[in-house]
């Protein structure tokens, strides 16, 4: 009877390596904090009275700075369980 082949092209009892593990959780943790930066940034950059092409740049920079950070931060956290 044939082996069903996993994810990671083992057999089915095969986990993601440390690497993989670690690129995850970078991954889940970048989409979490750019909806996050999302938010808080158009509701800051609005605050503050910013219109047109500088609200969409003062978005996106707080987008890519709270992704970047809390990627981070969730890449550590799920490195620490290798």
């Amino acid at each position: 009877m044939p082996v069903a082949m996993g994810p990671y092209g083992h057999g089915q009892a095969a986990q993601p390596s440390c690497f993989d593990r670690v690129k995850m959780g970078f991954m889940m943790g970048f989409a979490v904090g750019m909806a996050a930066g999302a938010m808080f940034g158009t509701f800051s950059c609005l605050r503050i009275g910013m219109r047109g092409r500088e609200l969409m740049g003062g978005v996106g920079k707080t987008m890519m700075q709270s992704g970047g950070t809390f990627g981070t931060f969730m890449s550590i956290g799920m490195g620490i369980r290798c």
